[in-house]
């Protein structure tokens, strides 16, 4: 046996528990496949699901393993998309559990993964298992679309992974995401976009002397202080139907200097702007351009780059699919979840440009902290409302 293949299962993958357990005791830290990958192919292979594990390359990246598997070969295709790769434990004494035990207490899983997002996959993956053996003739197809790559720098993964799957003819009619959108409760919140996300890096020049011979030197802060000023002084929208406002934060802020009697020659900042459907990066980057003109006029010397970036805004319309997520979620939960394009990119951006993509999972308040962890209860409620979703969907399919 190699080392990527797992022993024979010990439990019962309609259990979300239990396979969140197993998956979370995969050391899966990106880039490592931990044997993540190699559970989830062999539970989803036992039950029928036809599975393969493509691996892609990029120079300068590690290469990644990712994972598709199919079951049924007719539309309409429900994806069922994620992640089985996580950010590191950090400090390990600082952890009360085991990062990788998956020790339940109260309750309560702890495990790095457990909320972003292996408790999600798990209990999506448990509620397609559980559909398809009360229902082996179902029309229609389920897929996964897993990725070893969210956490990293996403080159090797679902980007590629749907390409790879597009060249060979696979067509998605809509995907769920099961990051982990909730804020507090598994009634609080869908997210049908995200923002966009633009980096920026800012200097400005200036001659180096000393602070006593003010007239034979020119500070770069004060300049640099005139232009951040002007890209903080007017809000760049006043957000959309769906969105927030754009905002831009300054997230470093650098003259390296260590001496107290000279002044700099060069001061450093890069900022962040997470942006609405107001905004393309090129849009965006030609407004903080015209911005920075405008402040500086000849008496700033400046430089900006923008670091390249494939975090677009977008935003899957409300109708059918929505709702039906939304319903399914009301029935479990007793609440109607509101509709959000709140938090950071995930790998929806890129799904959006194959089929209508939403995303719902488990309360993501301890992702990628130290005693990351997720109710037990949570992980149940999520695979009954995965369970619903796929009753209803492929009882009622919906248009693309």
């Amino acid at each position: 046996m190699s080392p990527n293949t797992p022993a024979p299962l010990d439990f019962d993958p309609t259990d979300p528990i239990a396979l969140t357990q197993a998956l979370v005791r995969c050391p899966s830290v990106t880039p490592a496949e931990g044997g993540a990958l190699a559970l989830l192919g062999a539970v989803l292979s036992a039950e029928g699901f036809n599975v393969e594990r493509p691996i892609f390359s990029e120079p300068g990246m590690p290469d990644i393993e990712n994972l598709y598997a199919r079951i049924g070969s007719e539309g309409p295709v429900l994806v069922i998309a994620g992640h089985t790769d996580v950010v590191p434990p950090g400090d390990l004494a600082a952890w009360t559990r085991d990062p990788f035990a998956a020790e339940i207490v109260d309750g309560v899983l702890y495990g790095r993964g457990a909320c972003d997002m292996k408790g999600g996959l798990a209990a999506m993956v448990a509620a397609a298992i559980r559909y398809r053996r009360e229902n082996p003739e179902a029309p229609g197809s389920i897929a996964f679309l897993v990725t070893g790559d969210e956490e990293g720098p996403a080159v090797n993964g679902t980007v590629k992974l749907l390409a790879w799957a597009d060249q060979r003819g696979e067509r998605f009619d809509h995907c769920l995401l099961g990051e982990p959108t909730n804020p507090a409760t598994m009634s609080d919140m869908i997210k049908i976009g995200r923002r966009g996300s633009l980096t920026g890096k800012l200097s400005v020049q200036g001659v180096q002397g000393h602070v006593g011979y003010p007239h034979l030197a020119q500070n770069p802060i004060r300049g640099m202080v005139r232009l951040l000023a002007a890209l903080d002084a007017t809000p760049l929208d006043a957000g959309t139907e769906h969105f927030d406002p754009s905002n831009l934060e300054v997230t470093t802020l650098d003259v390296g200097n260590p001496a107290t009697n000279v002044i700099p020659s060069q001061a450093r900042a890069v900022f962040n702007i997470r942006f609405n459907d107001l905004w393309t990066p090129e849009t965006l980057a030609a407004e903080i351009e015209r911005r920075l003109r405008e402040a500086a006029g000849n008496a700033v010397r400046y430089e900006i780059a923008f670091e390249p970036t494939n975090a677009v805004a977008f935003l899957t319309q409300p109708g059918p699919f929505v709702a039906m997520v939304a319903e399914a979620v009301e029935a479990e939960t007793g609440k109607r979840p509101a509709l959000s394009t709140t938090g950071g990119t995930s790998d929806a951006r890129f799904i959006k440009n194959y089929c209508p993509v939403v995303e719902y999972g488990v309360v993501g308040q301890t992702m990628h902290k130290i005693d990351e962890r997720v109710a037990t209860a949570d992980l149940k409620t999520l695979e009954r409302i995965t369970h619903r979703l796929l009753k209803t969907y492929f009882a009622t399919p919906l248009q693309s």
